[in-house]
């Protein structure tokens, strides 16, 4: 699992330095909240659990670590879905979308965190 978190991770860096080239050429900068969001919590943070994962072997084992992968890498690409239909079209329907999304990515990530401290010797 550490392999396909930092390669997913490596994924969401690309598309969004994309995005950000993208709004910098041309000045059009409504996407920055998937922007960032892409490159925070796609890039960034599962950068660091693919390499907690590494460091803490333990916590592979626990179930909790499946759930993570799963809610981060669902919610986000669907929270980034209710994001841009949003901001590009002021459609109300995003909302939903957004709050499905970042409330599972978060969750995953509220589970990386207590399988972290149940699992490791930090």
């Amino acid at each position: 699992m550490v392999n396909r978190l930092f390669k997913l991770a490596v994924v969401y860096l690309v598309i969004g330095v994309a995005l950000g080239v993208f709004m910098g050429n041309t000045h059009n900068f409504q996407l920055r909240p998937v922007h960032v969001h892409l490159n925070l919590l796609g890039w960034a943070t599962l950068a660091l659990t693919a390499v907690a994962y590494h460091l803490y072997p333990r916590m592979l084992a626990s179930r909790l670590a499946a759930w993570h992968f799963w809610l981060h890498n669902l919610g986000l690409p669907i929270g980034m879905l209710g994001f841009t239909v949003l901001v590009m079209s002021g459609s109300k329907i995003g909302g939903p979308f957004i709050g499905i999304g970042t409330t599972a990515a978060a969750l995953g990530l509220f589970l990386f965190a207590f399988n972290l401290w149940r699992n490791s010797k930090v």
